[in-house]
Parts: structure tokens; sequence; C-alpha cells
């Protein structure tokens, strides 16, 4: 280390720029051995979902935290594209710059990540909310979406029994139809059919994940016509759900909203302590994150699916609103054990959910 330094010190004294490059110049270091850098669309690190909880993720792998992130630029970091055109330049420059582990969240990122990996077989790729990936040395990790959104299902039914509603209806408004957010619509409607099995459902799907006036507009009409609780896998559409309930309950309406993927609590916030979001069923994105990363230390990597379920912690759902009672929070972590331990199975499709007992027949989800 001292011979180096001293060849660099006769370099600058004579050739003043050879050893004057910037610390991304040289490379990626770290204390801890290894190297991560989070690569994210154009939503940024601070989207308050999956980017956000990857963030947090190597943060707590490294013992830093948000406010203080220590080995920024050594151990870890991350890039923002500004559109899809960056993806593969971005992903290239990171793999070009010898990071240990590349993360990238979801499906936007396919395409691009099997080119980049099939020209590098030996970097290690990481993409969240992925599973039919086929090439290269590709983690990937998926979630048991219909066992965190049984969970909600029951939360809302759960407060409504508590709430003292009679016969109450409960929606769901999803994005796109499609085989991974039916997962969430039929474990939300499992949930809430094991509290009250003949309770009404009604679903709507935007057609968009951007058209959240689209989604304020039908949770308008549905809290309008008697639905207590609604439940939205949509994207950015889904905020129009949340801001219609939260204009509702602080008008003194009894409805809620529930949030999806991250902890949305704080969007549904109407004042500065009650949020008209019930709960949020949980991606535990950063669990993923720190799997990989772990992986990565102990040379157990491997380029496979990884299905993070309730059993490792990998879905959940938020307790954070005081208006889960404990009762209803106990009764919630009863009913994760006995999924995670198998006692209660929760369908995954709409062709096996429509076998089960009182199951709606209706509904517009779709299995691909």
């Amino acid at each position: 280390m001292k011979k180096l330094f001293y060849v660099c010190l006769i370099l600058v004294l004579f050739l003043p720029v050879s050893c004057q490059r910037k610390a991304d110049d040289l490379g990626p270091i770290t204390d801890m051995g290894i190297t991560v850098r989070l690569l994210t669309d154009a939503t940024g690190v601070d989207d308050k979902s999956f980017n956000a909880a990857a963030w947090r993720g190597i943060l707590e792998f490294y013992g830093d935290s948000w406010a203080n992130p220590r080995q920024r630029g050594k151990a870890y970091d991350w890039i923002t594209a500004r559109d899809q055109s960056m993806y593969i330049p971005n992903l290239r420059q990171a793999t070009d710059e010898g990071y240990d582990l590349i993360i990238v969240n979801g499906f936007t990122w396919d395409d691009a990540v099997t080119q980049v990996s099939l020209d590098n077989p030996d970097q290690k790729y990481l993409i969240v909310d992925v599973d039919w990936v086929e090439a290269g040395s590709i983690m990937q990790a998926a979630y048991a979406e219909h066992e965190g959104s049984y969970l909600v299902g029951v939360a809302a039914a759960l407060k409504a029994l508590e709430d003292g509603v009679v016969n109450p209806r409960f929606g769901f408004i999803g994005g796109m139809p499609g085989a991974v957010i039916t997962k969430f619509q039929v474990g939300y409607v499992q949930g809430i059919l094991s509290v009250i099995p003949n309770a009404q459902i009604v679903d709507y799907y935007v057609g968009s994940w951007n058209e959240p006036g689209l989604a304020k507009i039908q949770a308008m009409t549905w809290y309008d016509s008697g639905v207590y609780a609604i439940f939205s896998a949509a994207g950015n559409s889904g905020n129009g759900t949340i801001a219609q309930a939260r204009e509702y309950r602080a008008a003194g309406r009894n409805v809620w909203a529930i949030g999806v993927d991250s902890d949305q609590f704080e969007d549904g916030l109407y004042n500065r302590t009650d949020s008209a979001v019930l709960t949020s069923m949980l991606k535990r994105v950063e669990n993923s994150v720190m799997y990989a990363l772990n992986a990565v230390r102990n040379n157990t990597f491997t380029p496979k699916v990884i299905i993070f379920d309730l059993k490792v912690d990998g879905v959940g759902y938020s307790a954070v609103n005081p208006a889960l009672s404990s009762e209803i929070i106990d009764t919630l972590e009863i009913v994760k054990e006995q999924i995670s331990s198998g006692q209660i199975i929760v369908a995954a499709t709409l062709a096996e959910a429509m076998r089960l007992p009182g199951f709606p027949q209706n509904l517009r989800a779709i299995d691909d």
C-alpha cells in the first residue's frame, strides 16, 4: 500500500492528471468485502415503493441509515434512469465498475437485465417482482401476494364487524388484469370470506397503472353505495382510492382504503395523526435484498426464483394505524401463523379460488 502511494505521489509530481481520478472511476471499495448498486427507474430511490424498500435493505445490510448513508459511493450506491433507454447503459456501467451485486426492481427491467446478463455470465444480478427470466446469473425475487392479501382481507372484515356495520360490502380496484394482480384480488376476497362468508364483493379494473382519477371516481361511487373498504393493487392509479377515502373520512364518513406493496399509512393522512389507510399489504423487498446480499457474502448466490412468502416474512401487513385494535392484530397474527404452517391454504389463481365454496363467480380477474 505504501509503495503504491509513493508511485502515485511521483506520478502526481510529473503527470498531474494521472492519479487525480474520481472515486467512481476507481470502482467501488468496501471494508465488508462486497459491493452493490441499486438501479432505479425514473421514480427514483424515494418512490415510497419498491425502490425505497430496496434501498432500506441495502442500508440495513451495511448498518447505515437513510439519514446517514456513510458508505454510499464506497460499498453501495444507486443510479436513477431517466427513462428505459438508460436501462442497458446503466446496467453495463455497474457491471464494468465491478459491483458484486446489481439490483433492479420490476418487470420493466426484465429484457434489459437479460440482455446484459447474457453478455456477463459471471456478474450477479437481482431482479425484484419477476419470476420468468431464463438467462444469466439472475436471482429473481417473487412474492406470495395472495397470502399477504388474505391478511388485509381478514383485517377489513374484522374491522367492519368491530364497527357494527350491517351487511358490509368490499371493493377491489386493479390496474391491468393479469395473473399477478389476480393473486392480490383472490387472496383479499378469501380473507374477507373467511370472516364474513356471505360478504358482497365488487371489483373494477382501471386499465392503467397511472390513472388515479379513474380510481377515485370509482371509489366515490362505491363508497356512496355503501362499500366499506377498498383494496387497490393498481400502481399510481390506486392513489385515487386513497385520496377519496381520505376526503370522506375527513368529512366523518366511515370508509377505508387499503394500501399495497409499501405501507401507505402516511398517504392516507387527513390530519396530523389519522389515516384513511386501514392497513397495507406489504411486499418486504428489503428482506429480499438482504437475502441476496447475504447469499453473495456467503458464496451461496444462486440464479433462480426465490419465493418470499409469509413463512420467510416476504409479505405481510401494516399494523401502524391505531384503528387496528389489539384484538384484530392478535387475530391476524394467529391467521398469519396458520398460513405459514400450512393449516390455511390460500388459493393463488382465479381458477383455484372459484372452486372454493361461496367464492364469487363473476369477478373480472384473469389468469394468464
